[in-house]
């Protein structure tokens, strides 16, 4: 017997998949992969050095606001080029 990731697969669970994938499946109910959008295109990852102070600052913020610390740079970057 055949085993994914340790889980015991039989010859009828192979055939009941390709069955199924033959048939074919609704492209609009399959799960989306990747990251949300953020705004009009693609994004791009940019590094930033901070030292240990502002980090923890940041972090400490971003925590108290239910932020990720990345929301928060983008939030603090909005306000600083508005």
């Amino acid at each position: 017997m055949e085993t994914i990731k340790g889980i015991p697969v039989t010859d009828e669970d192979i055939q009941g998949w390709a069955d199924e994938a033959e048939r074919g499946y609704d492209v609009a109910r399959l799960r989306k992969r990747g990251r949300k959008p953020m705004g009009d295109g693609p994004a791009k990852v940019v590094p930033v050095r901070l030292d240990d102070d502002l980090l923890r600052t940041l972090d400490e913020r971003a925590h108290h606001n239910h932020v990720s610390r990345s929301e928060a740079i983008r939030e603090a970057i909005r306000a600083y080029v508005s």
